[in-house]
């Protein structure tokens, strides 16, 4: 009898660290996991599509992340997608001539905000407004016109 109960006991405890393994995996997938609440100022954009971007989507350069998403509204008046994007206070050296486009991480993957570095020696602020930006290339509309094209080059 006692034998039995330390085998379940493992057993138990082997589908527990399953279950947080997990667990785990699926906040790293969904990026909730390594939300940063530390020093960080607010930058926003618009752009004319959003496409699939998300809130918490990540915001970078050069590959770094150094930022995410942290709103994604509607300009009522422009009809144009504002992005506001919450960066990390280390990365407060910005210039204010940068751009931004979104980007899809592979062929199916999330999408994201890469900023390219301008040549300004004023540097982004909280509230400041990135105006140059690329919109997101929806994968739909491209094949769409690929269609269109090819009908009617018949």
């Amino acid at each position: 009898m006692q034998h039995s109960k330390t085998q379940d006991t493992m057993v138990g405890l082997f589908v527990a660290i399953g279950i947080a393994a997990l667990f785990f995996m699926a906040l790293q997938i969904s990026n909730l996991g390594s939300y940063s609440s530390g020093d960080s100022y607010t930058i926003s954009a618009n752009f004319q599509n959003s496409g699939g971007l998300k809130v918490k989507s990540p915001v970078s350069v050069a590959g770094v992340k150094i930022g995410r998403v942290s709103s994604i509204t509607l300009n009522n008046e422009s009809h144009e997608a504002v992005v506001e994007m919450r960066i990390e206070a280390q990365y407060n050296n910005l210039p204010d001539d940068s751009g931004a486009s979104i980007y899809t991480a592979g062929l199916l993957g999330e999408q994201y905000i890469s900023i390219d570095p301008g040549s300004s020696e004023d540097y982004l602020q909280d509230k400041s407004k990135i105006d140059i930006t690329s919109s997101a290339i929806v994968l739909e509309e491209m094949i769409g016109k690929f269609m269109l094209n090819k009908a009617e080059g018949k």
